[in-house]
Order: C-alpha cells, then structure tokens, then sequence
C-alpha cells in the first residue's frame, strides 16, 4: 500500500492502549515541523450514557437502562476523533480534580495519546457532567456543571502546529486564534446555534482567521440569509476560503474560493443509534484529509464516512472510530453482493491508504470504558 502522494508506505505504529495506527501524515513530515499536528481548546465533561430504553423515561417511574458507558467528553469528542485519526493532537482544557477530572485526564492522555500539557486541573472546581439517554435513534441530555474558572484554559501563546479547530462564538473573539494563525497554524472554524437570534457574520469575528468554516445547512442559510445551503456555502467563500457545509442525510457540500473548486458527496445510508458527536468526528476527518493534501471530494468523502461510522455506536468520544473500523468497513463493504460500483469507486481512495495489517473483522466490538475499571 502506498501513501496519500504515493511516495511509500503508510506506516503503522502502536497506540497507547497497543491498537494499531495508521500516520496520515507520514509522507510528509520534516525534522523541522510543528510538535502537533492539530491544536485545539475547550471545556471536557464526563458523559454517563445509557443505552437499550425502550422509550423515553417516564415521570413518576423508574427506568432501567440495559447499558451504560462512560467517557471524557465536550471538546474530548473532538479531540479523541481527531488522535484516533492519526494525528498528534494537543488539548488545552480545565479538569477538575475531582475522580471525574482524574478519569477523564488518564483516558485522554493515557488511553488517546493526545497531549495534556497545556491543560491544568484546578483545585476545589467540580467536573461538569453529561447524562445521556438514547433511544429510538434519537437522545435526551442532562448537564451539570458549576461557573468555570476565570482563567481561560488555552495559554497566551498556543503550541505550534499544523492545523487548530476553533468553535466560533457569535459576538466574542478568542485572542489565541488570531495568535495562532499568525504563526502559520490552519484553523478550522464550527459554530453552534446562534441564540441571540441575529445570525450576522459579522459578530464571528474570528473567521477572518480561518481557511475552513464547517456550519450545517441550516447554520450556513441563517448567516448567509439564503433558501439553499449549496447558495450558502458558495456565499460563505466571501468571508473564508473554503466553506463546508453538512446537509444532513444528503452527505455535504463544499467550495474553494482559492482554486474555484466545489464538491458534493452523497451521505453513507446507515442506522443511526446515537447522534452525539458526529459532527465532531465529521470536522476531524476532514481537517485530516486536508492536512494530508487529499482532493476535495476525498475528503468530503471521508468525512461523512467517519461520521457515518460513529453515529452507528453510542456515546460521543466513545463512538469516534480509527483506521481499524474504517479498514473493516471497507472490507466489508467491497464484499456485499449487488453493490453499486460507482459508489465503491467513491471511496476507492481507501485502498491506498490502509495497510493491510490494520484489516479486523467486521462489526468491531468497541471496549466501553466505565468509572472504576480499566479496558483489557
């Protein structure tokens, strides 16, 4: 098998819980680039899922649930997809030092690999949480969480790296974007509902630093005022390079003002048992695709395949899958009599990029790490 750029193999190195991985970026990197390939900040809590309710809970009852998992989450989903991915990931985040703080540290920086020395843990603040309940393909939150410290968690002068995903908030700038970018790092802009209502691109002033910006359709209609997310992500471009827009069950849509570029990739039709996360592990696969250099419906393609993966688990750091789920995937999958060769061609680009040493048998069992016990 050979890289992205066909220069040679892709190598395969030990995770830190000893699972194979592939380095995406093998081709390419120099005794003089950035430590980390993707820097990124925000809030960790701990999510509790339950899983297997037959319905919704009902009030003055009891519900038993026939699973439960736990596992960092927040800015962790993010984080987790994009190490799972391959690459080197920094997170700057508060913990508290309760055992909630302590579990989430150990399962990031010693189950995930991803680099926790910008972090700290701050004495006495309790650990925002997450209790999800899913069912019937759909889920119900409840968080808890004290007022965050007042010191911001990302330092004054982010690491240096390839690649920063930054969550965009209407109306407020984060001084480590603009200092990132400024040292050469690629940021990558999502955002969240606007609940001010005023949806003015105007008050995200950090896009101006950003090369990519990955709304959903209905995201990218509010803010560009269009009926269609396709004349949204093409208006988009007049702000950030390139535009991505996720459409939901239709796969997504893309356009690159700097070469005129634009791709649309069909959605992978899957039963979907938990929802929570996959735009992170959407955002991730792409942000790895382009560091990589892959065309631009390449990496929409895996994007929504990442994606596609993840929502067919529960929970959200939990579900984001690794080369070992996509190499069993694309196994599977050539194997399925009746398959549309045209929609085998799509993802074709996979064979180049999985050894075959990283291959497991299809469907995966994934460990579910809990409170209190360790993953074999």
């Amino acid at each position: 098998m050979i890289a992205p750029n066909g220069k040679g193999p892709s190598p395969i190195t030990e995770g830190p819980q000893c699972q194979a991985r592939v380095d995406p970026l093998a081709a390419l990197r120099t005794p003089d680039e950035p430590p980390w390939d993707v820097y990124l900040t925000g809030t960790v809590f701990l999510d509790i899922i339950f899983t297997g309710l037959d319905s919704a809970p009902v009030r003055g009852t009891e519900s038993w649930a026939r699973g439960m998992g736990s596992s960092p989450g927040g800015v962790a989903n993010m984080a987790t997809a994009l190490a799972r991915l391959g690459l080197r990931t920094s997170l700057a985040a508060t913990f508290g030092d309760d055992h909630y703080g302590e579990y989430c540290w150990d399962a990031l920086e010693q189950g995930e690999g991803i680099d926790l020395s910008p972090s700290r843990t701050v004495p006495g603040w309790h650990s925002p949480v997450t209790v999800s309940m899913a069912y019937e393909g759909e889920r119900t939150m409840v968080s808890h969480g004290h007022e965050p410290p007042p010191e911001e968690p990302a330092p004054d002068c982010p690491p240096r790296a390839r690649a920063a995903v930054a969550s965009l908030t209407p109306g407020r700038r984060a001084p480590w974007i603009a200092q990132a970018a400024a040292h050469g790092t690629r940021v990558f802009g999502d955002v969240g509902w606007d609940d001010t209502g005023a949806w003015d691109l105007a008050g995200l002033a950090d896009l101006e630093h950003c090369e990519a910006f990955l709304p959903n359709a209905e995201e990218a209609m509010r803010y560009t005022g269009t009926d269609c997310p396709r004349a949204a992500a093409h208006a988009l471009t007049e702000h950030v390079p390139l535009a991505v827009v996720t459409l939901g069950a239709e796969g997504a849509y893309a356009v690159d003002r700097r070469t005129g570029e634009s791709a649309e990739v069909p959605a992978i039709d899957v039963e979907a048992m938990d929802p929570t996360g996959a735009g992170d592990v959407f955002v991730a696969g792409f942000v790895t695709g382009t560091l990589a250099g892959w065309p631009l419906a390449d990496r929409l393609a895996f994007a929504g395949l990442t994606a596609a993966l993840s929502v067919q688990e529960f929970g959200g750091s939990l579900s984001a899958p690794g080369w070992s789920e996509i190499a069993a995937w694309w196994r599977r999958v050539q194997s399925v009599e009746g398959q549309d060769p045209a929609a085998l061609r799509r993802y074709a680009f996979l064979e180049r990029l999985i050894p075959e040493e990283v291959a497991r048998p299809w469907p995966l069992r994934r460990a579910v790490p809990t409170i209190g016990f360790r993953p074999a």
